[in-house]
């Protein structure tokens, strides 16, 4: 049996493991444990982002591959911000990703009262006591990197006396921000978040699991620690700004010596350009109504890039390309583009759509005649067939294909030259019809009936070929054009000017008046098309039989700079 064959390895060796993959494959080998678990443990307080993807796909992914276990598990443990919408939203986007989770979804909040009866034990022990101080205060005796703390004048309180109080925060006795408990370790640690550490604190508000039976509520320190180890993980994977509460984490299982001990390894988070990825500030732009909610198609949000268009394989595609490190980085905003560009340029069903539509109309076609013509679903794949498009005397073109007094290398459509209608015929332009205003509404064209299909009978070449829609069968549809929601690639990274300051003003474009070939009316949510020359379009929910509306999930190219800049997965 080869190693690729044998329970608890990956499947296969051809790519290099990361060092996550790596302490994992040797932990199995060495026995150290028989099977892996690990957990996605997000704060239900907002929506999933791009960010939270490659954490999903990391502990997911590691499971899968190792064959080993991970647990969806919701730390809740602040209920001033939590809500049950958040809750069913991250588990609608985690499946979305393609992921499922070991048994029923978790929470912290199953795990208060065992919880609550390792703050007492630590109260027992002596290693724990309620503190008096405020925040300020505690801000202020904790000290410095290069000056040690003070010890708070409430430390030395008896066990006795601390448990007393800790019993009568539970109850509801005090007021928010009366006391705290803090554990007890050392004011002149070298690292701070050992300085006596907050563990619990008085909050009285309703939890959406828990309801009211509840004053005090765990710091997240204390509760992930505790929560990774009931529920026996082997591997605690997190993003590296709580690589200075690892000390925290062991301190925590190693002084109540419980019967598990879960290990801690940090990566690099998602640092994507031209976005943010707080959920604070995602919710600030929400309730600020800068977007038109969590599932804008601006935001980084999971439900924002479904409801664009991204698909699920494209975000994994992404966040396997970008890997796993140990040093922060920023990934341009083109490497996610490029990824879903790839996967789309894959599956996507060519169609046409007209965006600024200009009138043509051919005046030697036969009045009130209609014929069909055939263009293929995906010229790269012939599989998928071809699909009727009607054709008759007047049609739709971009009105950027067209241009009066057109210089030398223009091989699109002007007075006195020929173009190829896509799939149908070869077409002549004779007049522009103008109003009032010298704006030009009409095109007058003749076309070669012996050319069907696009080729000159006589061989004669025809460099220019554009796209069109019979005007009589069009959709009538809007389209929605979506940029970078900020023009900055590090909107937050400005201290002395608010994030908002450089949102991108055209992040969104409405067009009113496009013309969409007719099998488009019968387009689902669910479905991706390339409107050939214009970019990737998925229909919006928004979108009704009367008022169809389409969003641009990407351009065909990267506008912002070159796309050798920002490689596609397979130019890794």
């Amino acid at each position: 049996m080869t190693r690729a064959e044998q329970p608890g390895q990956p499947e296969t060796e051809a790519k290099p493991l990361d060092f996550i993959r790596q302490i994992i494959r040797d932990d199995l080998e060495s026995g150290k444990h028989p099977s892996i678990v690990t957990r996605f443990p997000p704060e239900p307080n907002g929506y999933l982002h791009i960010g939270h993807a490659k954490s999903i796909c990391l502990n997911f992914g590691v499971a899968q591959e190792f064959h080993g276990k991970c647990r969806l598990r919701l730390d809740d443990t602040n209920p001033g911000r939590e809500s049950s919408e958040y809750v069913e939203a991250i588990k609608r986007d985690v499946e979305w990703l393609g992921f499922h989770w070991d048994g029923a979804v978790r929470f912290a909040s199953d795990y208060f009262l065992a919880i609550y009866e390792y703050a007492v034990q630590l109260i027992r022990m002596g290693r724990a006591y309620v503190c008096d101080l405020n925040g300020e205060q505690i801000r202020e005796y904790r000290g410095t990197l290069t000056e040690p703390g003070r010890n708070s004048p409430y430390r030395d309180r008896s066990v006795a006396e601390n448990l007393s109080l800790f019993e009568r925060m539970k109850q509801g006795e005090f007021p928010e921000g009366s006391c705290v408990l803090r554990a007890k370790i050392d004011m002149a640690s070298p690292y701070i978040v050992l300085r006596d550490p907050v563990i619990y604190r008085i909050l009285h508000k309703s939890h959406h699991r828990a309801g009211d039976a509840w004053h005090i509520y765990p710091m997240y320190d204390f509760a992930h620690c505790l929560s990774d180890m009931l529920e026996g993980v082997t591997h605690s994977l997190c993003t590296l700004e709580f690589e200075n509460n690892r000390v925290l984490y062991d301190w925590v299982l190693d002084t109540l010596q419980t019967p598990h001990h879960p290990r801690q390894y940090e990566f690099a988070r998602l640092d994507l350009g031209y976005t943010i990825t707080s959920k604070r500030k995602l919710l600030q732009m929400v309730n600020e109504g800068r977007v038109s909610g969590w599932d804008d198609p601006r935001m980084p949000t999971l439900s924002g890039l479904r409801r664009r268009g991204y698909t699920p394989e494209a975000i994994r595609n992404f966040c396997a390309f970008i890997g796993i490190g140990k040093r922060d980085s920023q990934i341009d905003m083109g490497v996610l583009e490029n990824a879903v560009r790839e996967d789309l340029n894959q599956r996507a069903l060519r169609v046409f759509g007209v965006l600024d539509p200009l009138k043509v109309v051919i005046t030697n076609y036969p009045e009130g005649q209609l014929e069909e013509v055939l263009a293929q679903n995906h010229p790269q794949n012939p599989d998928l067939g071809a699909r009727p498009l009607p054709f008759g005397r007047e049609l739709y073109i971009e009105r950027d294909d067209f241009m009066e007094h057109a210089p030398k290398k223009f091989f699109r459509l002007s007075i006195g030259h020929e173009v190829r209608l896509r799939y149908a015929y070869l077409i002549t332009c004779t007049e522009a019809v103008k109003d009032e205003n010298g704006r030009i509404v009409e095109l007058r064209c003749t076309y070669d009936p012996a050319s069907r299909g696009g080729n000159a009978p006589d061989g004669r070449k025809v460099k220019g070929t554009i796209h069109w829609v019979a005007a009589a069968q069009a959709v009538p549809a809007e389209l929605r054009l979506y940029d970078r929601l900020f023009i900055k690639a590090e909107p937050d990274g400005d201290r002395e000017r608010p994030f908002t300051d450089f949102l991108n003003p055209e992040s969104l474009t409405l067009l009113s008046r496009c013309m969409l070939e007719p099998g488009l009316a019968k387009a689902q949510p669910a479905d991706r098309f390339q409107f050939e020359r214009q970019g990737y379009f998925c229909l919006d929910p928004d979108s009704r039989p009367d008022r169809l509306v389409f969003n641009r999930i990407v351009s065909l190219k990267d506008s912002w700079q070159k796309i050798n800049a920002a490689p596609s997965p397979s130019q890794k």
